[in-house]
Parts: structure tokens; sequence; C-alpha cells
């Protein structure tokens, strides 16, 4: 027996009591009525619930698993508002789901009464509905827009979003500063707060009604690929009406564990070439003495199909694995489609990318990316080109393209459901470590599973491999804990459109009503707690990591500091290392011969140019020992370069004819040069030489505690306390700063804001009236680089490189330092980044949250575009910079830096000085790649 998680099916025939009382329900409530008749399906429970609150005049909170259909409850309100003469704003979070909305609103209530609005795009923004994203609706409200007049229903789909990190704060800015008359519509996915959530909507908003359904629509099966087969998770109930893992599968897998640990010890023979996925799993009696590895994504893929299981959406956490899943089903032949298939495939394929411009069609992988479409698979992550993504979205939503392989942002994004969802693994980066996904972001990615109307049933697939135990999963797809956090804090333009708008008093009271104080005045009892454990812990720990020999508190600080000053020298040393190898290559002649220290290419080679890149930067043109000739960076030497030897070259060197590369190859190889061993060290003299190094080694070995011959067990309980001791002192502060924690946050950042000339008191200057303008992470530090001329002078290519250092964020914290170009560009960035530097100490002593320093990753690939140069050649000078950018993130960086330089030109003025270069730094970016699709 399978057990599926679904609540109770209700009857379809009602009873005489169940007829009677809807009759009267039609007659009381004729919009709804008028609205049921229009739909091809009749309303649950939940959906008719709510509907009903909303015409009885009360505000409706909808909680509801994803796909059971909240977003029939704002298409209710859509309609109230045009039946009675009002105004409705739908908003979503992201600028896809709007223009989705938008689309799906034009088809049912037509265009003249429905308009768009997302920051870069205006359709009949005076139409009596509107679709808008969060952003806009907030910047409507401070700007006291007319376009609020006779607004009756704002709809807020996907409020959950108010617990993002970065982007939720403008939610309950919009939920707090809504006029009262308006009635507010939240559509949120399933949590396990919702009552809170509720609770907080009545206290700021009045009467709401909570509607929370955690029935789905479409059963889930919960399911484990073993090898090539596909087991049950579940295998029944017990009495107490408890799901049961299955017991088999859990002895089955236990005992694969075995022999992956018996075969990882070095006790186990397998046979070369072993198939990659049937043998490990094709055997339950413990005789297999073959590895066991996973299936291959082709395998499960084929599998899935067989079953009739497709569409799926695979979720493997990695914008690499997901290219590498499509190259893999492309390589092993896989294709899901018919002929009439591909013709559509083609036709829609080319409905989406007919603007893009033919010379980068090779550079953004078109050709593959076709190739994998037109047979039915696909990739889809933050890193595609957005006309691609849009491509797959609609492709899968119309059963064209049957598997995708996505990041786990596909499950937070468009609307695009499947008949199974695949787990490749129950662990995923989050941006600082690898940590095991939570019940609730289980429950948010199979959530995709099971497509409403068209599927009986939906199915969750996660593939085991040694690690995963079946009861854990289970745990997992059993446990509906997804709790909304709320994640508001005043930043410094919300400080100056409140105190404009409100005053400091009136928005000090503001924030004591917002979501993040309601939670945050409710926790200081659970913090109490952990703080007590904590204390107790350390209290063991202090004694486990007591020396005799003296104090091991004391020496393991020294050690920190040990460890914090190498790696600072060490992050100095490879920004030397690397200046040092490019001006070894500058030195560099024709006929020099060198050694190429690793990679591909390394060995002894002859130097054919020693040219420099358009940028001043040495790229040797070089011919190796094994014929291959191009040209080389810094990036492929660790030290600077020496030349070896010399050798006599021809007049004229044509490297691309296959003859004259063999003969140099040949004359190379017998000038009898030796390349020197792989011996040789990146240059550390830093850390050699430091005296502030060498002053807290000489401490460190001076140290009673170093000569313990129980040192590294007692370092080891030390680092847990030292652990222990951050996390607790965190809890104190938070615990001390819980009560009116927002408001006094907002007083800090009224404190710096009237130092630096923003605020007078009561009232918002006329920098702070800019400021008000400014939307972003770095708002006040745009605003202060504005205010001092920092970007005064620039030409429009070097104003969008330099002001993309306030927008980029490289997704990688240990990268190479990034170049910038030389002249204008780099004194603008030094002088933004010692606007930061000054403003960053401010920050510290105010204790305000600190703006994040300027990243100059972008600067260079930025300049370059902007000044005409192609796709191509930015992807690759971004590559040689050590930057890792796909044609995607390129274009999604390229519309922030035009979103800030759009703000600078409305703050500074079109028609002079910065503001009109903003203009035009606009127009030289918004080009290619860059314009097509920009909505």
């Amino acid at each position: 027996m399978r057990m599926c998680q679904c609540g109770p099916v209700a009857s379809s025939t009602p009873a005489p009591a169940e007829a009677y009382a809807a009759a009267r329900s039609r007659a009381a409530r004729p919009n709804l009525t008028e609205f049921v008749s229009g739909l091809p399906f009749e309303l649950d429970g939940f959906q008719r619930s709510a509907c009903s609150a909303l015409e009885d005049g009360h505000g409706v909170l909808v909680c509801a698993p994803t796909g059971a259909g909240k977003t029939v409850v704002g298409e209710f309100a859509v309609h109230l508002a045009l039946a009675r003469g009002q105004k409705c704003f739908y908003t979503t979070p992201i600028k896809a789901l709007s223009n989705q909305k938008y689309a799906d609103l034009v088809a049912r209530h037509g265009a003249d009464a429905v308009g768009l609005l997302t920051g870069d795009t205006v359709i009949n923004g005076d139409a009596q509905v509107v679709v808008m994203t969060t952003e806009v609706l907030r910047n409507m409200i401070y700007a006291g827009s007319r376009q609020l007049e006779h607004l009756g229903y704002v709809v807020m789909d996907e409020v959950h979003y108010l617990a993002d990190r970065f982007r939720g704060a403008v939610w309950e800015e919009v939920i707090l500063q809504l006029p009262e008359h308006v009635a507010l519509v939240s559509l949120s996915a399933t949590v396990s707060n919702a009552e809170e959530f509720g609770d907080w909507l009545v206290t700021v908003r009045g009467d709401t009604t909570v509607v929370v359904d955690e029935h789905r629509p479409v059963p889930l099966w919960q399911h484990m690929m073993v090898g090539g087969r596909l087991v049950d998770l579940f295998a029944g109930e017990d009495e107490g009406g408890e799901l049961q893992v299955d017991p088999d599968l859990v002895r089955h897998t236990r005992e694969l564990e075995r022999q992956s640990a018996v075969w990882d010890r070095g006790r186990g023979r397998s046979p070369r070439g072993g198939n990659g996925g049937g043998n490990g799993g094709g055997n339950g009696g413990g005789r297999s003495q073959t590895r066991f590895r996973p299936p291959s994504r082709t395998t499960v893929i084929d599998r899935l199909d067989r079953d009739g299981l497709l569409p799926a959406i695979t979720f493997v956490f990695s914008r690499a694995g997901c290219d590498a899943a499509v190259g893999q089903c492309l390589r092993s032949g896989l294709r899901l489609t018919t002929e009439d298939d591909v013709a559509e495939i083609r036709r829609i394929v080319e409905e989406h990318t007919s603007e893009l411009p033919q010379a980068d069609l090779a550079v953004l992988g078109y050709w593959e990316w076709r190739e994998a479409l037109e047979r039915g698979i696909a990739a889809h992550h933050a890193g595609m080109l957005p006309a691609f993504k849009e491509t797959v979205e609609e492709l899968f939503v119309r059963g064209l393209v049957r598997a995708v392989f996505a990041t786990e942002t596909l499950a937070l994004g468009i609307n695009m459901p499947a008949r199974t969802v695949v787990l490749e693994r129950l662990v995923k980066y989050n941006g600082e470590s690898h940590a095991e996904l939570t019940p609730g972001e289980y429950t948010q990615l199979t959530g995709r599973a099971g497509r409403r109307g068209i599927d009986v049933e939906g199915h969750a697939v996660v593939v085991w491999q040694p690690g995963v135990d079946p009861v854990q999963v289970a745990g997992l797809a059993s446990t509906r804990t997804y709790p909304l956090r709320s994640s508001f804090r005043p930043g410094y333009n919300m400080a100056v459109n409140l105190v404009a708008r409100l005053g400091t008093e009136a928005a000090r009271d503001l924030l004591e009503q917002s979501l993040g104080q309601f939670q945050a005045d409710r926790s200081v009892v659970g913090i109490s707690r952990r703080i007590d454990r904590n204390v107790e812990a350390l209290a063991g720990y202090e004694e486990s990591m007591r020396c005799h020999l003296g104090d091991f508190a004391e020496y393991a600080r020294l050690r920190r500091q040990v460890s914090e000053r190498e790696k600072s020298l060490s992050r100095r040393d490879v920004a030397e290392s690397r200046e040092a190898s490019a001006a070894s290559l500058r030195a560099l002649k024709a006929g020099d011969v060198i050694a190429v220290p690793a990679g591909r290419r390394a060995g002894l080679a002859v130097v054919l140019d020693p040219g420099v890149d358009s940028d001043g930067d040495p790229r040797p043109l070089v011919l190796s020992e094994d014929r291959w000739a191009g040209r080389l960076s810094a990036a492929d030497f660790p030290v600077p370069v020496e030349a070896l030897g010399r050798m006599r070259l021809p007049r004229r060197v044509d490297h691309r004819a296959p003859r004259v590369r063999r003969d140099l190859a040949s004359t190379l190889r017998g000038t009898g040069i030796v390349a020197p061993g792989a011996g040789r060290r990146r240059h550390r003299g830093d850390a050699v030489d430091d005296p502030e190094l060498t002053t807290l080694r000489r401490a460190l070995r001076a140290h009673p505690c170093h000569g313990c011959d129980d040192r590294e067990a007692h370092a080891r309980w030390a680092e847990r306390a030292s652990r222990l001791e951050r996390e607790t002192e965190q809890l104190r502060q938070k615990r001390a700063a819980t009560t009116h924690s927002l408001a006094r946050a907002f007083d800090r950042i009224r404190a710096l804001l009237g130092e630096r000339g923003y605020l007078d008191g009561e009232e918002v200057t006329a920098d702070g009236a800019r400021l008000s303008r400014l939307w972003g992470e770095s708002d006040l530090l745009a605003a202060e680089c504005l205010r001092h001329g920092a970007w005064d002078g620039l030409e429009p290519a070097e104003l969008a490189a330099v002001v993309s250092a306030l927008v980029y964020e490289t997704r990688r914290d240990n990268g190479p330092v990034p170049r910038v170009p030389t002249g204008p560009i780099s004194e603008a960035l030094t002088r933004t980044v010692r606007i930061w530097a000054e403003l960053d100490a401010d920050e510290r002593r105010h204790r305000v949250d600190r703006t994040r320093e300027p990243d100059l990753g972008f600067a260079w690939p930025m300049h370059r575009w902007a000044r005409g140069e192609s796709l191509a050649a930015v992807l690759t000078a971004a590559e040689q910079n050590g930057s890792e950018l796909s044609a995607g993130d390129f274009v999604r960086w390229c519309r922030q830096v035009l979103d800030l330089l759009d703000q600078i030109a409305g703050v500074a003025g079109r028609s002079g000085g910065v503001g009109r270069v903003a203009v035009q730094a606009g127009q030289a970016v918004r080009r290619g790649v860059v314009a097509v699709g920009a909505t």
C-alpha cells in the first residue's frame, strides 16, 4: 500500500442542507456568483471561503500549497474592483511574474482595463487594474502618487517574500503604509506560523480573515531511486496514522551502504568500466563486489519516461551541474520529442530569440541550447540569458520540453509545475557552507510536482547514494515546518522617506508595528533559554581545554591571531605575485624560450609575439613543444616568468600554418633547453619578513601551553568554545536589543544622516530629498558620491564602469583580485572606495548596518561593453580577469547598472553634468543582448 500526502476528498454530491446554504450564499454574494459563473471549474473550499470574506469587506490572508489555486482569490479581487468602480493593484515579487500575470488579466478583461508597471516598463499605467512589482507600489506610497486615488484592493502575490533577506522589507513597508480603507489580499505559500502572521495583519490592517489550506489538490507520492529501481518511500500508516518508511527499502540501502564502506576501505574489487547505476543496486544479497554508483542522469530520465512520469524537474543546486546534465543527456542520444514537437519548438525559439544579434549566437551557446530544446531537454538557472529562460519556461509549460535541470531558484519563481520532481542531493550550498535541506526547502522544491487539472498525482523522487538515509528523507517529506520570519530593518532611504511623509515620532510608531518587531517581542523567552544552555556547555568546554602548563584560552587567542595574519598576508601576496607576473611578461621578446609552469600547456614554449591586448595587459603569443599556438596571460604564471634561452625565428611566422608550427616545435625541442622542475614556489616573502607575524609566532612558541602533549586536543575544545562564545555574545546582544529594537535602529540611522546633512532635525534637507529617490543596497553611498562630485567629469562608458561597483557582487569571496581600467575610472573608483571607507567608519560608530564595500569585479566588462565591444570580447576579457561570468549573469548585472544609472539621471537632472552622462551611459549599455526582452 502506498501512502500519499493529501487531505480528505469532499463528496461531489452536496446534501440538501448544503445545497440550501449554497443558494443563500449566492444570493448574499452576487459578485462571487457572477465570478464563479465565468470559471471553467468549481471553487475549492478554501477559495470560496477567502472570496466570500473578501466580498463581505474583510482583508484576507490565504496560505495554501504551491499549485493549489491561491491566485483565484487575487483574480476575484480584480473582479470586485472592476464591478465596484475601484482600482486594484496586483503586486508580484519579480518582473517575470508581473509579465505573466499581466498577460493572464489582459486575456480575461481586455487590454484597456489592465496596465503594467515594472520600473523599466510602463503600459497603460492609469488603468483600473495595474500589475506591478512590489517596489513600484512602495515608491508610489512614498511619492504620494495620484494613482493611489480610488484604490480599493491590493493583491500581494507570494507575500512570503517578506522573509527575503534583501528585499523583504518592501512588503512590510507597503502593508504598514497602505491607506486603511484599502483591502489587502495576501497570498502565501504554506507556512507553519500562518496564525502568527494573521495576528499581525489584524493588528496593523484591522479585520483580516485567515484561510489556511494544507490539502494538496494533486496528491504527492514519495519515492527513492536506488540504482535503476524506483521504490516507494512509505509502506503505509501505523495504528496512530503515522506514515511508516518501507522497511525493505531501509534494509536494502543499509546493505548497499555497508558494501560501499567496505569498498572505500580498500577491501573491494571492482571490474573497470562497471556501469553507473545498475550493478550496485541490483543485488540485495550483499554478494556484489562492484562499487555502487548512483544512476546517471540519462538513466533517471529514461526510467521516468518509461514509467510515464515526465515532464520532470531535476534540482541540481549548481549552475554548472545543470549545464553538465544537459550535456550528458545530449551525448547519450536521449530524445524526448517527436518531429511535430521539433517544428513547434523551433517556432517558439525563433519567437523569443529573433532579436538576438547574430554575431552573439555562438558565444551565447545558442546552437547547443537549441539542439537540447529540440530533444526536449533544458537547463534553467540564474546564469542563463533572460530570453533563454523565458523560452524554456514557455516550452515546459506547453509540454514540449520534458526534462529540465534547475537550481532551487526555480522553486521561488515563475509557474512551472511538473509531473515529477527529482532531487539528486539533499545538501546545497547556502552562500557560506554546504548545508542539508530543511523540511521547508524540501516541501517547496517537491511542491512543483503535480499539475492541477492535468495530473492525477505528482511524484517526488530522491536519488539514493551512500550517505542518504531513507528515514531522514521521510522526515523531510512528512514535516510541515516552514515558518515565515520577517527580515524588516530600517535603512537610509526608508528613514528619509518616513521622516518626510510622517515625521519622526509617527515613523517610530510605524516601525514598532512591523512584523519584525512583533516577532522579536515574542522571541525573548526562547533567546534566554538558549543563552542558559550555551553557558552551561561553555563550562564543560573550558574544563576540557584546561591545561596544567598555563592559560590555554590565551594560547588559543594567539593561534587565531597568527592564522588571521597569515591569511591577510596571503591575500596580499596573491595580488603582488600577479602584478610581478604581468611585469615579467611585458619584458619578453620574440624568440625568448620560456617554461609554462602548469595546465594543459605546461612545458617549453617560444615567444612569437610579445603583444598586449586592447587594455594594455601583456598577452604574448607562444608556440609550445606540442605545436599548440595561442596567447597566454598573467593568470598562467603563478610566479614571474624568465627567459631560459633564445631561439632564432624566421622573419615572418604564420603560426596558423601546421607546417610552420611543426618545424618551430621541432627546433624548440632541439635547443637542448630543459624546463625547470615543478618545485618552484610562489614568493612568500611577506609571511617570512612580516614583523607582526614574527612577533606573534615568537609569542606562540614561548607560551607554556605550546609544549603540552595534549595541545591539539585542547585546541579543538578551544575552537568549539570560541565559536560558542561568539554565538552566545550575539544572543546576548540580540536579547538586549529586542525591545523597541527597530525604533532604536531608526534613531541611530537618523543620527548618522543628521551628521551628514541629510536630515535637519525633523526636516529632510535637499540632499535628503535626493537620497529619498535612490533605491538599493548602497543608496547612501550613491548619494554621497553624487554629493561630493566623485563621478564628475567621467565619460559615459567610464561612469557605467564606476557605478557597477555599487551593484555588482562577486559570487566567490576567494577569487583573484580584479583589475580595473587605469586613468579616470581608476581615480573615480578610488574616490568611491574612499567615501565608502569614511561612511563605514561612521556606520561602525553609530552601530548601524554597514554598507557593502564596492566590488570592482564588473568594472572592466562593463566599461568594455559600454564603449561598444562585442559580447564575445567582453566575456573573454572577464574570464581572463578571473571572473566567472555567464552571458545571463552579464545581462543581469548590466540591467542592475542600468537601473542605478536611471536613478542617478533622475536625481542629478538629465540635462547636464553627471545626470546627462548617466543618460548617455544608459543608452550605451542598453544594446544587443542587454536590450533584448528588457521588460
